[in-house]
């Protein structure tokens, strides 16, 4: 095996950058490499991290609260404690990084600061979305020299290289469950509820992710939940899930909402990268409900135009007919993606 040392730089303030950072640290580790997390949010101060905690919260509540907030946001790299920054470069220095994993822009002011006081490295920026997602434009223009990884391409119109979320091959469609998976990315973010009491009218049997208390209302549905308690800052494992009720269990190896996704027949959530992802690797389409800005709308017109996604409204226009799902599904088991662990290995 190689040489190489991986530090995978996310943000804690979307699940869908990184959970798949945790995915292909592990990968990386499965495979003999050496990988590294490092999450923004731990260089920042307690406030901070309350402020954020406190808009999670409001965004879920309230999705125009949550579009609005996304057009006001700033270079979170300004909030970050130097002393902080200057402990977490000491610490690449002694882990002897040879490549960076960006998978969020705002890394990029911290990275640049790094390479001046300890010289050049490589970079990739990986991209989950299909294009520049809003951290990206955020954090502005950079010197560094990048390489630009995509795991979904608009305008190349295809899925140029993935991170797998488990080896597993896809549940058959004959052995899944007959159950639609309904949630809202890792904010519970966007018009998913309203959207399950629609299909709960015309028969179907429902798996929702609930974020807090106050989201279990409907009878008849399964509730999972995220340890609410929880934040991408304070471990390093997968966010701790499990049904409602019951206690969150963090799982190894990839995260536990996974593993619903790859028993149901499609799973109904805004598109999010992270949601493209899980629905890749079950070969599970995706009913694609209102996107959380420009970026995911890209994510929506790519899915739909490869066979893997349908919208609501066009779902609905077909009677949520069964048989449409299960030719989503077929085009998705013909995907042959490559792995991007492999080749950073």
């Amino acid at each position: 095996m190689t040489g190489a040392v991986v530090e995978i730089l996310t943000s804690g303030v979307a699940l869908g950058v990184h959970v798949p950072g945790l995915l292909l640290a592990d990968r990386i580790r499965e495979q003999g490499g050496t990988a590294y997390v490092s999450v923004l949010e731990r260089l920042m101060p307690p406030q901070t991290l309350e402020t954020t905690a406190r808009s999670k919260q409001a965004f879920h509540r309230d999705f125009r609260v949550a579009l609005a907030g996304q057009k006001l946001a700033r270079n979170a790299a300004v909030s970050v404690d130097p002393a902080a920054v200057d402990q977490l470069f000491a610490d690449w220095q002694r882990r002897g990084i040879t490549r960076f994993v960006v998978l969020s822009g705002f890394w990029l002011t911290l990275l640049e600061q790094y390479v001046a006081k300890h010289g050049p490295v490589a970079v990739d920026v990986c991209h989950v979305d299909s294009v520049r997602s809003p951290s990206f434009d955020k954090a502005g223009a950079t010197s560094l020299p990048l390489r630009h990884v995509w795991l979904a391409d608009a305008d190349g119109g295809g899925v140029p290289c993935s991170i797998p979320v488990t080896r597993d091959a896809p549940v058959p469609w004959a052995e899944r469950d007959r159950r639609l998976l309904v949630h809202g990315g890792g904010w519970g973010m966007g018009t998913y509820r309203e959207r399950a009491g629609e299909l709960l009218s015309v028969g179907f049997e429902l798996d929702v992710i609930a974020y807090e208390q106050g989201d279990l209302s409907t009878s008849g549905v399964r509730y999972f939940m995220i340890d609410p308690d929880w934040h991408p800052w304070l471990d390093d494992g997968y966010p701790p899930f499990g049904p409602a009720g019951q206690g969150f269990v963090q799982r190894t190896g990839h995260h536990g909402s996974f593993d619903l996704c790859r028993q149901a027949l499609a799973s109904v959530s805004k598109p999010g990268g992270g949601t493209l992802l899980d629905s890749l690797w079950s070969a599970t389409p995706l009913v694609l409900l209102e996107p959380f800005g420009a970026h995911e709308r890209r994510n929506a017109d790519l899915w739909i135009s490869l066979g893997y996604g349908i919208s609501f409204e066009d779902w609905q226009r077909k009677d949520f007919a069964v048989e449409v799902l299960e030719e989503l599904h077929t085009a998705l088991l013909a995907a042959d993606v490559p792995d991007y662990s492999k080749e950073l290995l």
